[in-house]
């Protein structure tokens, strides 16, 4: 277990961009791979004909680079590594923890021998000044931990999907956790990963004093994802429960939530009036291991989960995502990609004909052509609804998309 997991529809998009005329940011959550994603690309420069000399990585929260504490000291470090005629290769990691980053990464942009590529663990890096200063200038590529079928790669077999599935949602998605062979040293992981992220990605950065107050939004959240939430509402059912706090505190730590990418904001569609609606979003979380680290298992709303695992698997496959409104019914999900529209019903099960005639109402209330499924956990043959798609879930996350 000691190999790279591979990755290969990230890496395949940096390859794409290698040595165009853009910035290559990575962006996603602590640990989701984003490191080890430029080892893999290095390892294929490598296998391409490119010298180690040509390749300059810096990791700024590794203690060996702790002296770079400022944009100029950056951009100095690494101009005198230069391959003064050649192509290099320059990645550096978490390239937010050095204030006014952009100008070193603008200085080496604007040379012809530099192909930059960094990363990031907060949406803060591809805002205001940066995306001011660099605006045409980068690609961003979002990266999200391990997918079903990436799990089940690094694992190493197919067999006993449901077990599997399981240790995937229990354990949580992130890479390392498949070198981890005891629930308390997972348990132990996932505590590092969501300290550092609420210390580093959160509190330090937006100035939180409150960490208790915070804790309790984090948990009210992630025992909410996929309800229909609004600040108001979440406000005012924390103040009846004892935990008074503002609306405004709950937009707050809101935006750091998603700006750290632990969680994500989905918008509501009208279907027919074929318009963005702006109340009534949800949320979905970036792993599901964390909401079992934090929660435990009780009250797990498993049709939800079922629901955050699609939603995700949705971004992984480029999808714009939102939820359909149709009339007083709801489709979990209308996504837009390059051939148009889609739909997306999630369900437990529809082995009882009346879950399945509730489940299949609101995408047979859609009267246009665009591709239409039903996901569940049920493991029946492929079926058709009049049109609409019948599949088994973990059968559809294996699938590439079509």
């Amino acid at each position: 277990m000691n190999d790279l997991i591979q990755r290969p529809d990230y890496l395949d998009q940096l390859i794409q961009f290698k040595e165009k005329d853009v910035i290559k940011v990575v962006s996603g959550i602590r640990r989701c791979g984003k490191s080890t994603l430029f080892d893999l690309y290095c390892d294929y420069l490598r296998n391409n004909g490119i010298e180690e000399k040509q390749m300059i990585r810096i990791n700024l929260e590794d203690p060996d680079y702790y002296e770079i504490q400022d944009y100029k000291k950056l951009y100095d470090y690494i101009k005198q590594q230069l391959v003064t005629d050649k192509m290099n290769y320059i990645f550096i990691d978490e390239v937010q923890s050095i204030p006014e980053f952009q100008k070193a990464v603008d200085g080496l942009y604007i040379k012809k021998n530099c192909d930059v590529y960094i990363t990031g663990s907060n949406a803060f890096l591809l805002s205001g000044e940066l995306a001011t200063l660099l605006a045409g200038r980068y690609v961003e590529i979002k990266m999200l931990p391990l997918s079903f079928k990436e799990y089940l790669s690094a694992v190493g077999d197919q067999t006993d999907l449901l077990m599997k599935y399981q240790n995937y949602i229990q354990n949580g998605s992130f890479p390392y956790i498949l070198q981890l062979e005891k629930k308390r040293d997972v348990h132990a992981y996932l505590e590092g990963i969501y300290t550092s992220i609420i210390l580093k990605d959160i509190m330090a950065r937006y100035r939180i004093a409150d960490a208790g107050l915070l804790d309790r939004v984090i948990r009210f959240m992630f025992d909410n994802i996929g309800n229909l939430c609004s600040a108001t509402k979440i406000a005012n059912t924390m103040t009846s429960a004892g935990n008074k706090i503002s609306i405004s505190t709950v937009e707050n730590y809101l935006s750091a939530l998603t700006e750290s990418f632990i969680l994500y904001k989905v918008d509501r569609y009208d279907v027919k009036g074929k318009q963005y609606l702006t109340t009534g979003h949800k949320y979905y979380l970036c792993d599901i291991g964390l909401r079992y680290y934090l929660l435990g298992t009780k009250r797990a709303d498993m049709g939800h989960i079922l629901e955050n695992v699609v939603y995700l698997e949705l971004l992984r496959r480029g999808y714009e995502v939102h939820i359909g409104k149709t009339g007083n019914a709801e489709i979990d999900f209308i996504v837009f990609g390059e051939e148009g529209e889609e739909y997306y019903q999630v369900a437990l099960t529809v082995m009882e004909e009346a879950t399945l005639a509730r489940e299949l109402a609101p995408l047979e209330s859609v009267h246009d052509h665009n591709p239409k499924y039903l996901l569940t956990m049920d493991f029946t043959p492929l079926t058709s609804h009049n049109g609409i798609k019948q599949m088994n879930v973990l059968e559809w996350l294996l699938k590439n998309k079509s």
